[in-house]
Protein backbone atom coordinates (compact mmCIF):
# COMPACT_ATOMS: atom_id res chain seq x y z
CA UNK A 1 0.00 0.00 0.00
CA UNK A 2 1.19 3.11 -1.29
CA UNK A 3 2.41 5.79 2.00
CA UNK A 4 2.20 8.84 0.18
CA UNK A 5 0.14 11.22 1.94
CA UNK A 6 -3.62 10.41 2.98
CA UNK A 7 -6.35 12.50 2.57
CA UNK A 8 -9.27 11.57 4.97
CA UNK A 9 -12.63 13.46 4.86
CA UNK A 10 -16.03 13.81 6.74
CA UNK A 11 -17.98 16.59 5.88
CA UNK A 12 -16.42 19.35 5.57
CA UNK A 13 -13.53 18.50 7.40
CA UNK A 14 -10.65 17.10 5.67
CA UNK A 15 -7.29 15.56 7.19
CA UNK A 16 -4.20 14.81 5.55
CA UNK A 17 -1.70 12.24 6.85
CA UNK A 18 1.99 11.82 6.10
CA UNK A 19 3.66 8.35 6.95
CA UNK A 20 6.56 9.01 5.08
CA UNK A 21 7.33 12.40 6.90
CA UNK A 22 7.44 10.98 10.58
CA UNK A 23 3.92 9.78 10.52
CA UNK A 24 2.25 13.43 11.05
CA UNK A 25 -0.70 15.13 10.56
CA UNK A 26 0.03 17.45 7.76
CA UNK A 27 -2.92 19.54 7.99
CA UNK A 28 -6.59 19.61 9.45
CA UNK A 29 -8.83 22.06 7.41
CA UNK A 30 -12.27 22.64 8.52
CA UNK A 31 -14.89 24.54 6.20
CA UNK A 32 -11.61 25.53 3.87
CA UNK A 33 -9.53 26.49 6.87
CA UNK A 34 -6.41 25.11 7.65
CA UNK A 35 -6.21 25.18 11.36
CA UNK A 36 -2.64 23.88 11.33
CA UNK A 37 0.88 25.46 10.43
CA UNK A 38 1.90 24.43 7.53
CA UNK A 39 6.17 22.90 6.70
CA UNK A 40 7.65 19.95 6.87
CA UNK A 41 8.30 20.03 10.85
CA UNK A 42 5.15 21.35 11.38
CA UNK A 43 1.86 20.13 11.37
CA UNK A 44 0.79 17.30 14.17
CA UNK A 45 3.91 14.93 14.88
CA UNK A 46 3.99 11.82 17.29
CA UNK A 47 6.42 12.23 19.98
CA UNK A 48 7.17 8.46 20.75
CA UNK A 49 8.98 6.70 22.29
CA UNK A 50 9.67 10.01 24.83
CA UNK A 51 8.06 13.10 24.71
CA UNK A 52 9.53 16.54 25.34
CA UNK A 53 13.26 16.62 26.52
CA UNK A 54 15.49 13.28 27.82
CA UNK A 55 17.98 15.47 29.84
CA UNK A 56 21.20 14.88 28.39
CA UNK A 57 19.80 12.05 26.17
CA UNK A 58 20.43 9.74 29.62
CA UNK A 59 17.55 7.27 30.91
CA UNK A 60 17.96 4.17 33.08
CA UNK A 61 16.44 1.02 32.60
CA UNK A 62 17.03 -0.60 35.85
CA UNK A 63 20.98 -0.95 35.97
CA UNK A 64 21.70 0.08 32.17
CA UNK A 65 22.06 3.30 31.09
CA UNK A 66 21.44 4.16 27.66
CA UNK A 67 22.53 7.29 25.90
CA UNK A 68 20.34 8.68 23.09
CA UNK A 69 21.61 11.49 20.13
CA UNK A 70 21.60 15.01 21.31
CA UNK A 71 19.19 16.52 18.97
CA UNK A 72 18.31 19.38 20.97
CA UNK A 73 21.91 19.48 22.76
CA UNK A 74 22.32 19.18 25.48
CA UNK A 75 19.58 17.56 25.48
CA UNK A 76 17.55 14.39 23.37
CA UNK A 77 13.85 15.64 22.13
CA UNK A 78 10.82 14.37 21.00
CA UNK A 79 11.33 10.92 20.24
CA UNK A 80 12.26 9.39 16.75
CA UNK A 81 9.34 8.03 15.23
CA UNK A 82 8.64 12.17 14.35
CA UNK A 83 11.87 11.30 11.86
CA UNK A 84 11.13 8.06 10.48
CA UNK A 85 9.36 7.04 7.80
CA UNK A 86 6.04 5.30 8.68
CA UNK A 87 4.26 2.96 6.88
CA UNK A 88 0.16 2.19 6.03
CA UNK A 89 -1.50 -0.53 7.46
CA UNK A 90 -5.22 0.51 6.12
CA UNK A 91 -6.76 3.61 4.94
CA UNK A 92 -10.96 3.39 5.33
CA UNK A 93 -14.19 6.11 5.02
CA UNK A 94 -12.31 8.35 7.35
CA UNK A 95 -9.95 5.98 9.09
CA UNK A 96 -6.47 5.62 8.64
CA UNK A 97 -4.14 3.22 10.51
CA UNK A 98 -0.19 3.77 10.11
CA UNK A 99 2.57 1.92 11.98
CA UNK A 100 6.43 2.47 12.37
CA UNK A 101 9.17 0.10 13.83
CA UNK A 102 11.28 1.14 16.80
CA UNK A 103 14.81 0.94 15.36
CA UNK A 104 18.41 2.63 16.09
CA UNK A 105 19.40 5.08 17.91
CA UNK A 106 16.46 3.70 20.14
CA UNK A 107 18.13 0.73 22.23
CA UNK A 108 14.74 -1.76 22.20
CA UNK A 109 12.68 -3.41 19.08
CA UNK A 110 9.30 -2.28 19.44
CA UNK A 111 5.97 -1.47 17.48
CA UNK A 112 4.13 2.01 17.25
CA UNK A 113 0.24 2.11 15.64
CA UNK A 114 -1.53 4.98 15.24
CA UNK A 115 -5.12 5.24 14.17
CA UNK A 116 -7.01 8.37 12.59
CA UNK A 117 -10.31 8.87 12.77
CA UNK A 118 -11.63 11.31 11.53
CA UNK A 119 -15.34 12.79 11.88
CA UNK A 120 -17.32 16.32 10.46
CA UNK A 121 -16.39 17.61 14.13
CA UNK A 122 -13.64 15.50 15.33
CA UNK A 123 -10.32 14.41 15.04
CA UNK A 124 -9.27 11.51 17.00
CA UNK A 125 -5.31 10.00 17.14
CA UNK A 126 -4.34 6.95 19.25
CA UNK A 127 -1.75 5.71 19.55
CA UNK A 128 -0.19 2.27 21.01
CA UNK A 129 3.74 1.45 21.33
CA UNK A 130 4.50 -2.87 21.49
CA UNK A 131 7.37 -4.35 22.68
CA UNK A 132 8.88 -7.10 20.87
CA UNK A 133 11.48 -8.55 22.86
CA UNK A 134 12.17 -7.12 26.28
CA UNK A 135 10.36 -4.53 28.61
CA UNK A 136 11.43 -1.23 27.88
CA UNK A 137 10.22 2.58 29.41
CA UNK A 138 8.40 4.38 27.06
CA UNK A 139 6.04 7.24 26.62
CA UNK A 140 3.11 8.46 23.91
CA UNK A 141 2.58 12.28 23.20
CA UNK A 142 1.23 14.53 20.29
CA UNK A 143 2.88 18.13 19.26
CA UNK A 144 0.37 19.66 17.21
CA UNK A 145 1.49 23.86 16.14
CA UNK A 146 -2.22 24.82 15.76
CA UNK A 147 -2.50 28.74 14.01
CA UNK A 148 -2.24 31.31 15.77
CA UNK A 149 -4.55 33.31 13.77
CA UNK A 150 -7.00 32.07 11.32
CA UNK A 151 -7.26 35.38 9.71
CA UNK A 152 -9.27 37.14 13.09
CA UNK A 153 -8.17 38.09 16.43
CA UNK A 154 -5.52 35.74 17.43
CA UNK A 155 -6.38 32.53 19.33
CA UNK A 156 -7.08 32.46 23.03
CA UNK A 157 -5.92 29.79 24.99
CA UNK A 158 -8.06 27.98 28.25
CA UNK A 159 -7.60 25.69 30.74
CA UNK A 160 -7.86 25.11 34.45
CA UNK A 161 -4.58 22.83 35.51
CA UNK A 162 -4.39 21.62 38.61
CA UNK A 163 -0.30 22.51 39.14
CA UNK A 164 2.25 23.60 36.90
CA UNK A 165 5.90 21.98 36.82
CA UNK A 166 8.32 24.32 37.83
CA UNK A 167 10.82 24.93 34.92
CA UNK A 168 14.13 25.21 35.55
CA UNK A 169 17.13 26.72 33.41
CA UNK A 170 17.55 23.54 31.79
CA UNK A 171 13.98 23.51 30.76
CA UNK A 172 13.50 20.53 32.61
CA UNK A 173 10.66 20.04 35.67
CA UNK A 174 12.24 20.17 38.60
CA UNK A 175 10.07 17.95 40.57
CA UNK A 176 8.55 21.00 41.89
CA UNK A 177 4.46 21.28 41.45
CA UNK A 178 3.70 25.06 41.53
CA UNK A 179 0.42 27.12 41.33
CA UNK A 180 0.00 27.74 37.73
CA UNK A 181 1.11 31.12 36.29
CA UNK A 182 0.28 33.22 33.09
CA UNK A 183 2.05 32.96 29.73
CA UNK A 184 3.15 32.78 27.76
CA UNK A 185 4.69 29.04 27.96
CA UNK A 186 6.78 26.16 27.54
CA UNK A 187 5.67 24.23 30.48
CA UNK A 188 4.06 21.44 31.70
CA UNK A 189 0.86 21.16 33.53
CA UNK A 190 -0.83 18.58 35.35
CA UNK A 191 -4.71 17.58 35.03
CA UNK A 192 -4.94 15.03 37.34
CA UNK A 193 -9.08 14.65 35.68
CA UNK A 194 -7.69 14.40 32.24
CA UNK A 195 -6.36 16.98 29.37
CA UNK A 196 -8.69 19.82 28.74
CA UNK A 197 -7.94 23.02 26.55
CA UNK A 198 -10.20 25.01 24.68
CA UNK A 199 -8.90 27.29 21.56
CA UNK A 200 -10.84 30.05 20.91
CA UNK A 201 -10.52 31.79 17.62
CA UNK A 202 -12.95 34.75 18.21
CA UNK A 203 -16.24 34.89 16.14
CA UNK A 204 -14.54 31.86 13.89
CA UNK A 205 -13.82 28.56 15.54
CA UNK A 206 -13.54 26.86 19.28
CA UNK A 207 -11.62 23.78 19.05
CA UNK A 208 -10.85 21.77 22.49
CA UNK A 209 -7.93 19.39 22.56
CA UNK A 210 -9.01 16.20 25.51
CA UNK A 211 -7.33 12.79 26.01
CA UNK A 212 -7.59 10.82 29.57
CA UNK A 213 -3.89 11.26 29.89
CA UNK A 214 -2.91 13.85 32.93
CA UNK A 215 -0.29 15.70 31.61
CA UNK A 216 -0.31 18.52 28.78
CA UNK A 217 2.46 21.02 27.53
CA UNK A 218 1.22 23.91 26.54
CA UNK A 219 4.06 26.24 24.10
CA UNK A 220 2.91 29.38 22.58
CA UNK A 221 6.54 31.52 23.01
CA UNK A 222 6.88 31.34 19.52
CA UNK A 223 4.85 33.86 16.83
CA UNK A 224 3.45 31.87 14.62
CA UNK A 225 1.42 29.02 16.36
CA UNK A 226 0.37 27.94 19.78
CA UNK A 227 1.26 24.36 20.30
CA UNK A 228 -0.99 21.43 22.91
CA UNK A 229 0.67 18.76 23.53
CA UNK A 230 -1.31 16.10 25.45
CA UNK A 231 1.43 13.34 26.76
CA UNK A 232 1.68 10.19 29.24
CA UNK A 233 3.81 11.68 31.37
CA UNK A 234 6.52 15.22 31.86
CA UNK A 235 9.19 15.96 30.07
CA UNK A 236 12.42 13.88 31.21
CA UNK A 237 9.64 11.09 32.13
CA UNK A 238 12.07 8.20 30.85
CA UNK A 239 13.79 8.91 34.04
CA UNK A 240 10.82 10.33 36.26
CA UNK A 241 7.77 8.80 35.75
CA UNK A 242 8.50 5.68 33.00
CA UNK A 243 5.61 3.61 31.82
CA UNK A 244 6.91 -0.06 31.07
CA UNK A 245 5.64 -1.07 28.07
CA UNK A 246 6.14 -5.29 28.03
CA UNK A 247 5.56 -8.06 25.50
CA UNK A 248 2.24 -8.63 26.91
CA UNK A 249 1.33 -5.10 28.07
CA UNK A 250 1.87 -2.27 25.42
CA UNK A 251 1.10 1.76 26.69
CA UNK A 252 -1.74 3.06 24.77
CA UNK A 253 -3.15 6.83 24.53
CA UNK A 254 -5.22 8.59 22.78
CA UNK A 255 -6.69 12.64 22.27
CA UNK A 256 -9.38 13.77 20.76
CA UNK A 257 -9.48 17.41 19.25
CA UNK A 258 -13.31 18.89 18.44
CA UNK A 259 -14.20 21.84 17.05
CA UNK A 260 -17.25 24.11 16.43
CA UNK A 261 -18.10 27.29 14.40
CA UNK A 262 -18.49 30.48 16.29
Amino acid sequence: MSDDEITLTAGDAEVTVQPGNGGRIGGLRVDGTELLRQGERFGCFPMVPWCGRTRDGRFRDGATVRQLPLNSPPHAIHGTARDGAWSTARVGDGEAVITYDLVEPWPYPGRVTQQIALTPDSLTLTMSVEALDSSFPAQIGWHPWFHRNLGGEDVRVDFTPAWQEERGDDHLPTGVRVDPRPGPWDDCFGMPGGVDVTLTWPGQLELNVASREKWVVVYDEQEAAVCVEPQTGPPNGLNTAPRQVTPIEPLEAATTWSWRRL
